[in-house]
């Protein structure tokens, strides 16, 4: 069952990160300014696509992309017993899909990258500088989807007080698109018990298009057609009767890592 829900305000606790680490336009500032007071510090480089023998798959790679997945226009999200599916919505646009297992969730986006050019080394130090900037702690390590930021993310707690929500950034270049997860709850407390989340986000395929995009443009999503809309807290009893049920459970909105404008 399916929910469509807009963003929260900036009081959402996890907006804290979010706003840090929100991909934005190439402002032109390259490793090139050799001339500007930044050269002390220069950008990484970005590699070429590294391969992915056990995915995220691109759909030419895929011939039944639909067999296990739900579609969701830009990705196909795996589906497994007793998770449910969120939808992340900015202004009229569907560009997140956030799967909740038990106490834990990853959130996914798909964003348009360029042709021979990877961007998750530019993109994870963007992430890391905006949460630093704001108090927080990040490490970079080499996990089981390869290098990764572990990050304690400064946030408002309901009653007033300060606290901290740890979260794993992950990220894949794929040909001509990146897809970028972010995990939390308890399988970002204890990374190895998101061993099924890493899954999911290993099986999800995405589809770019063939139309122009800008780098880092996100690759807007939909629901599928017989999809049906929920209002948020209304509980539906009929939601085994879906064929989207599978113990998936009601799509609703949750806390959230990040904003895309």
């Amino acid at each position: 069952m399916f929910g469509r829900r807009k963003k929260k305000s900036a009081q959402d606790t996890a907006e804290t990160a979010g706003e840090t680490e929100q991909f934005v336009e190439d402002s032109g500032t390259d490793t090139d300014d050799a001339g500007s007071e930044e050269a002390e510090a220069p950008r990484r480089t970005n590699l070429p696509p590294a391969p992915r023998p056990d995915g995220p798959w691109d759909i030419s790679e895929v011939s039944r992309p639909a067999e296990g997945r739900v579609d969701l226009g830009g990705i196909f999200v795996p589906t497994v017993d007793g998770m449910e599916l969120r939808v992340e919505v900015a202004g009229d646009a569907i560009v997140a899909a956030t799967v909740v297992l038990r106490d834990s969730a990853v959130q996914l986006q798909a964003f348009a990258a360029p042709k021979r050019e990877g961007i998750w080394g530019e993109v994870r130090e963007e992430i890391a500088t905006g949460i630093t900037q704001q108090g927080g702690i990040i490490d970079e390590i080499e996990g089981p989807l390869g290098w990764e930021l572990r990050a304690q993310v400064p946030v408002q707690l309901p009653d007033g007080t300060g606290g901290v929500q740890l979260v794993r950034f992950i990220g894949i270049d794929g040909p001509r698109w990146f897809l970028r997860g972010v995990i939390s709850g308890q399988g970002a407390v204890q990374p190895e018990a998101a061993g099924l989340l890493e899954q999911i986000f290993r099986d999800t395929v995405v589809v770019r298009g063939e139309g122009p995009m800008a780098p880092r443009d996100p690759i807007v999503l939909k629901l599928p057609d017989d999809a049906q809309m929920v209002a948020e807290g209304v509980q539906q009893e009929e939601q085994e009767n879906s064929r989207f049920s599978g113990g998936m459970g009601q799509l609703q909105r949750g806390p959230e890592i990040t904003e895309v404008r």
